[in-house]
């Protein structure tokens, strides 16, 4: 298989790419030159002209002993259909679909083997036909482990309240400055301080013990997909309050306590249910479906079904 991919460093492909192999499944991947993904605590972006060259990179190595090509995000679906001679696979990731170039994306799907989503509500968005296979999670990672102990490791105050968003401040689609106004509102109607922490440049083996250490996830997002940070705090137990984008509102409809929020006024009143009386959740009774396992199981089958 031959992966295209806008970002070979992110940590949901790489996990991708790894279960895979333990279905045999083996390969190359390959991106386009310059860099497009959030680090520290700047974003930069790739031009046209490095998505223009990556045209011919892409049709020299699909000459070669590969059966498909797998188009990860929405931007390297132009490349993969330039070449005439493989099946293409096109994974969406969310905002390829739900953003700028949605239109891109759309009409190159209509051209595909076969597309995947994250999402039903991205199925919607797309209106043709789709597999929906959310990215799976490490259940053996990300699982619960005492407050107390998650907070010695990462150096917080057990004496706070810790409202955790993890992305970079950067991160536009993340809303950073909402997760601000809605803490600030927050802190001043519930006892003891709250503190907002923005997590981001760290190993992702590491990622449970801040799931672990804090009392809340604050998603403020504009849009998602399948967020990644939602199933991974509900793996650890951990309460979510959120916007309304993507799948989250099914994800978290048996999870309790988390909320889905329309309003900062609903935003602020879930993180003060959670914060006036910090418990954990019940969330890892219902990610079992969505492990990197079967993740990696039901894209086989998408494979398999373009090859014969």
């Amino acid at each position: 298989m031959l992966n295209l991919v806008t970002n070979a460093d992110a940590r949901f492909f790489n996990e991708q790419v790894r279960v895979l192999r333990e279905f045999g499944v083996r390969g190359e991947t390959l991106s386009p030159t310059g860099i497009h993904r959030a680090r520290d605590d700047s974003v930069t972006r790739r031009s046209p002209t490095d998505y223009l060259r990556f045209f011919p990179t892409v049709m020299r190595n699909s000459l070669g002993e590969y059966d498909l090509i797998h188009a990860n995000y929405g931007l390297t679906a132009p490349m993969a259909l330039a070449q005439p001679r493989l099946p293409v696979v096109l994974s969406l990731w969310g905002s390829d679909l739900l953003g700028e170039y949605g239109w891109l994306s759309k009409r190159c799907a209509r051209h595909c083997d076969a597309v995947i989503v994250m999402s039903e509500g991205m199925a919607e968005e797309l209106d043709s036909d789709c597999h929906v296979i959310p990215h799976g999670i490490n259940l053996s990672r990300f699982a619960p482990m005492p407050k107390a102990e998650a907070r010695e490791e990462v150096g917080w105050s057990e004496q706070k309240k810790q409202v955790l968003f993890p992305y970079p401040p950067t991160r536009e689609v993340k809303d950073f400055p909402r997760a601000e106004r809605v803490v600030a509102e927050t802190a001043e109607r519930v006892d003891g301080q709250v503190e907002l922490q923005s997590v981001f440049g760290v190993p992702h083996d590491e990622m449970a013990n801040y799931y672990n250490a804090a009392d809340v996830l604050l998603l403020p997002s504009k849009s998602e997909g399948s967020p990644n940070s939602v199933k991974e705090a509900m793996a650890c137990n951990l309460p979510v309050v959120t916007t309304d984008v993507g799948d989250v509102r099914d994800r978290l409809s048996d999870v309790s306590p988390s909320h889905v929020c329309s309003s900062d006024g609903e935003l602020v009143a879930g993180l003060v249910d959670v914060l006036a009386d910090p418990r954990r959740s019940n969330g890892r009774e219902h990610v079992r479906d969505i492990s990197l396992e079967r993740m990696g199981e039901r894209i086989h089958s998408v494979y398999e079904t373009v090859v014969q």
